[in-house]
């Protein structure tokens, strides 16, 4: 069996369908896009089993071990940082953001790619939010893709770096998670962090589409307790 029942005849097939008018050259920048965002994938599922693992009080030296690293290689690449309280949606929508910045060809990730990756979420309460309100996931989409901006020449290879108004909006959706007392940083979270970076393009995006901060606030808050509310039944 192969990882998550993915065989390398589905993603040829996915990929030929989803171009069928492309030619080979452009398969293939569309495939490194694709290769990318597995292996983005691969290292948020390692990331989620070493925090696992420290939590249960695994050495660095047994990860290593694990991986079939030294202990120094694997705390240096491993290490919980921001992520670490981020839930598995919401980590999976930071990936969607990195293949967002790919895909326009940006060597960088913007908030506006981290919006879109809480669109690509649609299990997330932040989704839910966002459609609440606007009633159009396109109508979001087309606000983003008309702030953003051009599109690169090419594709980056390898690591693509935060902008400092991401990385602000990733500690403001931390900030938020502990102003509501939670001990996740979910989507709903992220979303929060978004428009408190208020300089940054998707703050802006989200004002323009009617999203004022403290009604965010309140609305994550409303939409959580009766989550726990109807779990509790």
């Amino acid at each position: 069996m192969s990882p998550l029942n993915i065989s390398l005849a589905d993603l040829i097939a996915r990929l030929d369908e989803e171009l069928p008018d492309a030619n080979n050259l452009a398969r293939i920048s569309e495939a490194h896009l694709h290769a990318q965002t597995l292996s983005d994938l691969g290292d948020q599922l390692i990331d989620h089993y070493v925090v696992k693992a420290k939590q249960a009080g695994a050495s660095w030296t047994e990860i290593g071990d694990a991986i079939g690293v030294s202990k120094q290689a694997a705390q240096q690449r491993h290490t919980p940082a921001a992520f670490e309280r981020f839930t598995n949606l919401n980590r999976h929508s930071i990936v969607l953001a990195q293949e967002a910045a790919r895909t326009h060809k940006h060597d960088f990730i913007g908030t506006e790619h981290i919006l879109l990756g809480l669109l690509g979420e649609p299990q997330g309460l932040a989704y839910e939010v966002l459609m609440a309100k606007t009633e159009s996931e396109q109508r979001i989409r087309d606000a983003i893709e008309e702030a953003m901006p051009p599109a690169g020449q090419k594709a980056l290879r390898g690591h693509i770096a935060f902008r400092p108004e991401s990385k602000e909006a990733i500690e403001q959706a931390s900030r938020a998670s502990a102003d509501l007392g939670h001990d996740w940083v979910g989507t709903e979270h992220t979303l929060l962090g978004l428009i408190r970076a208020e300089g940054s393009l998707a703050a802006q995006i989200l004002r323009n589409l009617g999203f004022t901060s403290d009604e965010l606030h309140e609305t994550v808050k409303t939409e959580i307790s009766k989550r726990v509310a109807a779990r509790d039944k």
